[in-house]
Order: C-alpha cells, then sequence, then structure tokens
C-alpha cells in the first residue's frame, strides 16, 4: 500500500516538474525579459521548440505576422489614395431574391474576425454609397452597380486616433461603425485609453469628398484592462460601437461589456449599456442597460422604440425593443445581462464553471428577476449582428455564423412573427436600407451586396 502511495506522489511529482518546466520554457520563447537565456540558444534551436514543442506559439506570432502583413498592405493603399474597384457576381437566393455581389477588389485586406480579407460598414450621403474599412480605408461611389465607376478614396485623420500600434495588437482592435448624419460623420473604435485597457469611443467629423479632419467626441474614462480585471477574462470582440441618429442633437452609441459581466449591471459604468451622447458637449446619458456586446441597433420613428440585437454567451442572441417613451434618467431599461439569458457560459454547467455561474447564473426567464424579455433569442447563437426596417413592421436582421439574413414582422402586440431565414452563404458584418434596396456588407469576399425589395 506504502509502496503504490509513494509511486502515486512520485508521478504527482515529476508531473509538476513537467508542467512547470512547460510554462517556464514558454515563458522564455516569448518574453523578451529571458533574451538571456533565450541567447543560449541559436536562432534555428528557438524556432524548432516552437514549432515542435509550443506550436500554439508559433501559430499565434505567425497569425499576427499575417494580421499585420494585410494591414500595412491596407494603410498603404490608403496612403496612396487607390481607388477601389469592384467586381460583379450574381446569386439566386431560396426567397426567390437575386444577391447581387460587388466585391471590393484592393484596400479592404484586413478583416475583424480573420486576418483576410477585409471588413468594412456602409451608410449614404447625397445619394453616394459611402464604406470604410476596418482600419480607417474611407471611399465613397455614386452607384454601386456602375462597374465602370471606382470607389474613390477620402482623406482622413482617422489613424491618428486608432493606428499600427493598436491594430498590432490584433484583428478586434478595430473600427466598429460609420454613422452618417446632419452633415457629420461618426466612427466608433475601440480605443486604448491606456496601455492594454480599453473601451469604445466616438470620432466625428464635418463630411466631405475631399479630405475629412476627424476630432474626438466620445471618449469614456473607464476601461477594461486585457488582463488586470476583476474575472481575469477580457474578449475585444466584445465591443458594441454601433451607432445611429437619435435627433438633431444626439446620437445613441452600443458599448459592450468587453467580458467584464460585472460592468453590465454597474450602473456607474458605460459599459454593457445604449447611451445617448449629446453631439454638442458630449454629455452622455445611460438609456438601457444589462447588455453584452451590442450589435445592431434601429431606431424605428414611427412606432418610437428602438430595436437591439446582441450577441449572446454560448446560445442566447437576442432581439431587444427599447421603448423611447420610457428613456428617462429616473428608469433605465434593464435587460438582464449577466445574471438572465437564455445562452449558458462557454462550457456550459460544469465543474469548471461552478463559481462563473454562482456569480452569472444566467437564468433562462428574465421577467421573474425584474428585467425585460428579449423580443426573441436565438439558441444556438446566430452571430447576429446588424438590424434594419424594409416596411411597415418589417425588418431584417443579419447573421455572421450562420451567414443568413432574418426576415420578420412586428404585431400590434410587438411580437414577433413571421420569422424566415434566407441563407446568403457569407458572414454579413452590417445592413443597410437605401431607395427599397437592401445593401450588406458580406466579409467573406469583402463584398458590398445588394437586393431589391419589392
Amino acid at each position: 500500500m506504502i509502496k503504490k502511495l509513494n509511486i502515486k506522489i512520485l508521478i504527482l511529482l515529476l508531473s509538476i516538474i513537467i508542467i512547470s518546466g512547460y510554462l517556464l520554457i514558454s515563458s522564455i520563447i516569448g518574453n523578451d525579459r529571458f533574451k538571456n537565456l533565450k541567447s543560449l540558444l541559436d536562432r534555428e534551436q528557438r524556432e524548432l521548440i516552437k514549432k515542435y514543442i509550443f506550436p500554439y506559439k508559433k501559430i499565434s506570432e505567425l497569425e499576427q505576422k499575417i494580421n499585420m502583413t494585410f494591414t500595412h498592405l491596407e494603410l498603404v493603399d490608403k496612403k496612396n489614395g487607390i481607388q477601389i474597384e469592384t467586381y460583379k457576381k450574381s446569386t439566386k437566393l431560396l426567397n426567390g431574391k437575386t444577391l447581387d455581389r460587388y466585391k471590393l477588389l484592393s484596400n479592404f485586406y484586413a478583416g475583424i474576425s480573420k486576418s483576410f480579407p477585409g471588413t468594412g460598414y456602409i451608410d449614404f450621403y447625397e445619394g453616394n454609397i459611402v464604406v470604410i474599412s476596418s482600419r480607417g480605408v474611407l471611399a465613397f461611389k455614386k452607384n454601386v452597380e456602375d462597374n465602370k465607376e471606382n470607389f474613390q478614396q477620402i482623406k482622413n485623420n482617422i489613424n491618428e486616433f486608432i493606428g499600427v500600434n493598436q491594430f498590432k495588437k490584433g484583428n478586434s482592435f478595430t473600427l466598429k461603425d460609420i454613422h452618417i448624419s446632419n452633415n457629420k460623420v461618426f466612427i466608433s473604435y475601440t480605443e486604448e485609453i491606456k496601455v492594454d485597457c480599453w473601451n469604445t469611443s466616438i470620432i466625428y467629423g464635418d463630411i466631405n469628398y475631399e479630405n475629412i479632419v476627424f476630432k474626438r467626441l466620445f471618449s469614456p474614462k473607464e476601461c477594461v484592462h486585457t488582463i488586470d480585471n476583476l474575472d481575469k477574462e477580457f474578449q475585444s470582440q466584445q465591443s458594441g460601437g454601433r451607432i445611429i441618429s437619435f435627433d438633431k442633437n444626439h446620437i445613441i452609441l452600443s458599448i459592450g461589456d468587453y467580458r467584464s459581466r460585472h460592468l453590465a449591471q454597474d450602473i456607474k459604468s458605460v459599459n454593457g449599456k445604449i447611451i445617448k451622447i449629446n453631439i454638442n458637449n458630449s454629455d452622455y446619458e445611460i438609456i438601457s442597460m444589462g447588455h453584452r456586446n451590442p450589435q445592431g441597433l434601429y431606431f424605428d420613428k414611427e412606432n418610437n422604440f428602438i430595436i437591439e440585437t446582441e450577441h449572446g454567451p454560448m446560445g442566447g442572441d437576442e432581439i431587444n425593443l427599447i421603448e423611447v417613451n420610457q428613456i428617462s434618467e429616473d428608469k433605465i431599461q434593464n435587460y438582464g445581462w449577466a445574471i438572465s439569458s437564455a445562452g449558458e457560459h462557454y462550457g456550459g454547467k460544469k465543474k469548471k464553471n461552478k463559481k462563473k455561474y454562482e456569480k452569472y447564473p444566467l437564468y433562462n426567464s428574465h421577467i421573474e428577476h425584474g428585467f425585460i424579455e428579449p423580443l426573441y433569442s436565438f439558441v444556438p447563437s446566430i452571430g447576429i449582428s446588424e438590424i434594419v426596417k424594409i416596411g411597415k413592421n418589417k425588418y431584417v436582421v443579419s447573421s455572421l455564423k450562420y451567414k443568413s439574413l432574418y426576415f420578420f414582422e412586428l404585431n400590434e402586440q410587438k411580437q414577433i412573427i413571421n420569422l424566415k431565414r434566407v441563407e446568403v452563404l457569407e458572414r454579413v458584418r452590417d445592413l443597410r436600407f437605401n431607395d427599397n434596396q437592401l445593401y450588406l456588407f458580406m466579409e467573406d469576399t469583402a463584398s458590398i451586396g445588394v437586393i431589391n425589395i419589392n
């Protein structure tokens, strides 16, 4: 019995030594603080160790190099003012509509979810379509369907606010949306408030087609650190960043929780919130809270409500309705994250998540715990993105993960009916509805999609 016990102890000690050694060498391989130890190995030996013993480090380095290569190409094309040609390809959808894809053949190289191709966002001004890349290439065109005409770049100083130093830290430290209203253009982005500490900010400028000089409109004082945070979790993709107009003096901005879940229920924090910003003095007020990662916003002025979409955790993407007549400083509408959700924490209800569920229980019911129920929860998650209105009480929401559009209606009781999915076979990052046409930014090919809506 004693002999068996000694063998178990020996195996345990050896395991601890091996794991400790692995972690130590791993930190040495990727850390400049250990350059004296690394100098004992030549470059070829270090590369062999990374390749065969620590492959994840090699993969991470390669991903970063690829990301920065495409980012560099994009910024070079921006500096040189390169025009953007398009290539058309049409696809018949299952609902009988035709999707015309106009692939952007240059400038849009660097993506958010993937290093290549590029991510972008679209809006309209004076009948022109305006497109912006996730790294700050801004361009316009009179008619996207005219292949004889190229997108023309608009000079700008966006990269004074977010540039190479931020982009090299990850694909998702980028621009998040563009919104044009009252001759001004607003752009949201992940801002490094302090070193390795982030939040979602807005710059804006007077729009023209030659050169736009942006200045800062909104920049939170608080930030979420990549390592030094309460839950020891961080996700830059959970940043929100959607912008819409509210009235001539205010815009609405969505801000995610950056996976610091407790902030969504902290009234002193802007994270996990929808906020209204005064464009004249940058003052803001919180209009709703309890959000995880708000990806879509639409102000339905006819019905006097805002529809919001957000990424849930493992399951539980939501479509929410925010009543405008209830917006006041005394009553902030609360949508429950991270207390209520139709989804689960990643990994589910396993032993390793016990403490997480104790802190953030994710009750299936919202209303039973004092929160507003979603109009709809997608289980499993669809990677929900933008939402727009396409007719009287008719809407469409886009999907990243499921590469689809979801068409639906709202009845008089503000319930979702006639929900129908239409596959478009690409991740859809952004949507706009203009002149009876639905415009999509499709990021698997860096294309602008167009669907006629009758």
